[in-house]
């Protein structure tokens, strides 16, 4: 079919909205009508190269939409069920999968590829080129043609412009805290960086129980979020917030602290575990630039004082049980996703969302899409 799409043609350039040719679904594919896509900052990641994605490039790894057409050897989706696109694929059956760990799944190497998984192919193409589709979904397009093992369906009844941000960012923030930081009820959460996946890093350590949740984000438009999506205190840099947090826990610092600021760097190391106490998680979050290779942190502390330092993709989380799980958290009022949302733009003004987004207007903005 012929649709439209926001393509990215080269690095640091703006996105480009055109007409594309998508392929219907083949082996194992559906096509999935979205409704909204959310505007995380793994695209923008991908745009300044700092994610050395392959171009051209449909961007939009954040999407919900209906099933519109259903290919060969697809058993458990069908025309007109409702779904959320997740961005990390899950097989089901690899090492990583086997071992309750799909965030893992051995499918994550055909996302930098860009390659299928069911033929190694493209779906997406214009100005006779083959497009690259973010995460094997492209989701800054009305339709997309992706693999089932990216499909997870959801309750008819949930709001599909809010069920789109589960696809990545509330979930990735969600499992940092729950699953990575592992916080459990009475403990001292830092959280640093409140954009979208710290403001759902903040909604999971007040549901996994924290007494204190401590975030950090030079935007005092974000701090006033923070505070309404469950922080019980602010500061504007981790420098600051070292006084706040020794002064809140009597100097034994933070439990548990989670770094998911725009654009992670190595000289965020060592700020980040000050803040951490003796045998606390710190964890990472954010994305750095695929070439930074430079941390430093006062490695003998780190060792005495048995401090933990972890990654994370997707927050450790399974696609198809925590998804499901995190939108009924929605449905019981104890996630909050509507106030997330703090703009909404047609896909034709996807570059003033993005700018919105590196000005820190936005908790997370979305894409309204038009039929």
């Amino acid at each position: 079919m012929r649709t439209k799409a926001a393509v990215l043609w080269e690095r640091n350039a703006d996105w480009s909205v055109e007409e594309v040719e998508l392929d219907g679904p083949k082996t194992g594919e559906v096509t999935v009508e979205l409704a909204a896509t959310g505007l995380c900052h793994t695209d923008d990641h991908s745009r300044t190269g700092d994610i050395p994605s392959l171009l051209p490039l449909v961007g939009g790894h954040e999407g919900a939409g209906v099933v519109v057409e259903v290919g060969p050897e697809v058993h458990d989706l069908a025309v007109g069920d409702h779904v959320v696109l997740s961005f990390m694929p899950a097989c089901g059956k690899c090492r990583w999968c086997a071992i309750g760990r799909s965030n893992l799944c051995d499918y994550g190497a055909h996302l930098m590829e860009g390659k299928m998984i069911s033929d190694g192919g493209y779906r997406l193409h214009a100005k006779g080129q083959d497009l690259m589709a973010m995460s094997l979904l492209g989701t800054f397009s009305p339709y997309a043609t992706v693999h089932q093992a990216s499909a997870i369906k959801i309750d008819s009844s949930i709001p599909l412009d809010k069920a789109a941000l589960v696809g990545c960012g509330v979930t990735t923030g969600f499992g940092s805290a729950v699953y990575i930081a592992k916080v459990r009820a009475g403990e001292t959460v830092v959280v640093v960086g409140a954009g979208g996946i710290g403001a759902s890093a903040i909604q999971g350590a007040r549901i996994a129980g924290a007494q204190r949740i401590i975030a950090v984000d030079p935007v005092a438009y974000k701090r006033d979020m923070a505070i309404k999506l469950g922080a019980t205190h602010v500061a504007e840099s981790m420098e600051d917030a070292v006084a706040l947090v020794s002064d809140l826990t009597l100097g034994v610092m933070a439990d548990a602290v989670i770094l998911t600021v725009g654009v992670a760097s190595g000289a965020m190391m060592a700020p980040m575990l000050e803040l951490t106490s003796k045998g606390g998680r710190a964890v990472v979050t954010a994305v750095a630039p695929w070439t930074e290779m430079n941390n430093e942190f006062n490695l003998m502390q780190f060792t005495l004082f048995e401090k933990e330092l972890r990654g994370t993709v997707f927050g450790g989380a399974n696609a198809r049980y925590d998804i499901p799980r995190i939108l009924s958290l929605y449905q019981s009022g104890h996630l909050l996703l509507d106030e997330m949302i703090t703009q909404t733009y047609a896909l034709d003004d996807i570059n003033q969302g993005y700018t919105d987004m590196r000005s820190g207007q936005n908790v997370r903005g979305v894409i309204l899409h038009e039929h």
